[in-house]
C-alpha cells in the first residue's frame, strides 16, 4: 500500500517544481523530502524524480502519480473536515500561504490569537507571492491563502476555490521630506510626469499598476530604482532617490525622510482569504477567515484614516 506522506511529497514536488520549494511548503528539510521520494520510488519499483542540471524532473510515471496523489488528498481532506466538523473545534493542521506585506503587516497577530484561542489547531505559515498562492489553494498545497488583487488585476477565481473579503488596503505616494509634494493639499495623477519611481520589479501587481496608470495619464515612467521589499523602497525614497507608491499594510513606520502625501484618486488593493470549497464547512478555516477580519481593523488603516501628510523622524503610520 502507497504511503500517503510519501504521495503528498510528490505532489508537493510536482506543484512547486523542486525539492526545495516542496519543503518550504511542507515544513520539511530538502532532505526530508528526497529521502519520502526514494522510499516511494522503492515502494512503486519506478523512477519518479530524474536529474536536470542542478534540479530535477518527474518522470511520466510521477506525473501520473501526482494527479492520483491530488485525487487522494481531496479525499482525505473531506473527510478530516468532516470529523472537525462534527467535532465543532477548530483542530488539526491548517497549512497558510501570504504575501509578504501580509505575513508581516496582518498574520503575527492573527495567528498568536488563533493559537491561544483553539490550542488543538496547528497554523503553519508559509510566505508566498501573491500570483502564486491562489493556484497552490486549488491544488490543495496550502488550505488557506491570504491574497490580493487591484483594479488592474482581478483576482483570479479556478473551480472549486471560494473567497471572502478581509479588508481594503489603501497605497500611499511617498516622497522625500522636501519634494514640492509636501507643500500641496492634493496630488493627481496627472502631476505625476517627470518624476523618478522606485518600485517592485516587473511581474509584480504594483509595478503593472504603475506603468498602467502612468501611462494612461500620457507619461512614460522613468524607473530609476528597483526593490523586492517596500522597507527597502521607502529606504531609498527617504534617500531622495525618486519617489513610491506604496502600500500601508506592512510598511510601518516611514523612516526620517520620507513624506506620504494624498494621492488622488488614490490606489486600493484588497485583501482576500481564499480556500478550497471542500473545506468550507471546516472549523479551522471559517475561525481563520473571522480572525483575520476581527485583526484587520487594526492591522491596517481603513481609506480616510491617514493624514494627509506624515512623515519625518516623528512619523508613525497606522
Amino acid at each position: 500500500m502507497l504511503d500517503l506522506s510519501r504521495l503528498r511529497a510528490l505532489h508537493a514536488v510536482s506543484v512547486h517544481g523542486s525539492v526545495a520549494g516542496a519543503a518550504a511548503a511542507l515544513g520539511y528539510t530538502p532532505s526530508a523530502v528526497s529521502q519520502q521520494i526514494a522510499k516511494l520510488e522503492r515502494e512503486t519499483r519506478t523512477t519518479l524524480l530524474e536529474r536536470r542540471g542542478r534540479g530535477v524532473a518527474l518522470t511520466e510515471e510521477a506525473r501520473h502519480l501526482a494527479e492520483t496523489a491530488q485525487e487522494l488528498l481531496s479525499i482525505v481532506e473531506r473527510a478530516e473536515t468532516t470529523l472537525e466538523e462534527r467535532r465543532g473545534q477548530p483542530g488539526g493542521l491548517l497549512r497558510v500561504a501570504a504575501f509578504a506585506s501580509a505575513a508581516r503587516g496582518l498574520m503575527p497577530g492573527a495567528l498568536a490569537d488563533l493559537a491561544r484561542r483553539h490550542p488543538a489547531l496547528d497554523v503553519r505559515l508559509t510566505e508566498v507571492d501573491p500570483h502564486l498562492s491562489v493556484d497552490l489553494v486549488a491544488r490543495g498545497v496550502t488550505d488557506l491563502a491570504v491574497a490580493h488583487d487591484w483594479d488592474i488585476a482581478p483576482l483570479p477565481a479556478p473551480e472549486g476555490v471560494e473567497q471572502a473579503v478581509i479588508g481594503d488596503d489603501r497605497c500611499d505616494l511617498v516622497v522625500p521630506q522636501d519634494h514640492p509634494f509636501t507643500r500641496r493639499a492634493v496630488i493627481r495623477r496627472a502631476d505625476l510626469g517627470g518624476e523618478r519611481w522606485v518600485c517592485q520589479p516587473p511581474g509584480r501587481v504594483c509595478h503593472d499598476w504603475l506603468m498602467r496608470t502612468l501611462r494612461a495619464a500620457g507619461f512614460e515612467p522613468d524607473i530609476a530604482h528597483v526593490a523586492e521589499e517596500n522597507h527597502t523602497i521607502v529606504a531609498l525614497v527617504a534617500a531622495g532617490l525618486g519617489v513610491a507608491v506604496v502600500p500601508r499594510l506592512g510598511t510601518g513606520a516611514l523612516p526620517p525622510g520620507a513624506v506620504a502625501v494624498p494621492l488622488e484618486p488614490g490606489p486600493v488593493r484588497r485583501l482576500y482569504a481564499v480556500w478550497r470549497t471542500g473545506a468550507a464547512r471546516r472549523p479551522a478555516i471559517t475561525e481563520a477567515v473571522r480572525t483575520l477580519r476581527e485583526h484587520w481593523a487594526y492591522a491596517a488603516p481603513l481609506p480616510g484614516d491617514l493624514p494627509s501628510v506624515r512623515g519625518g523622524a516623528g512619523a508613525v503610520r497606522q
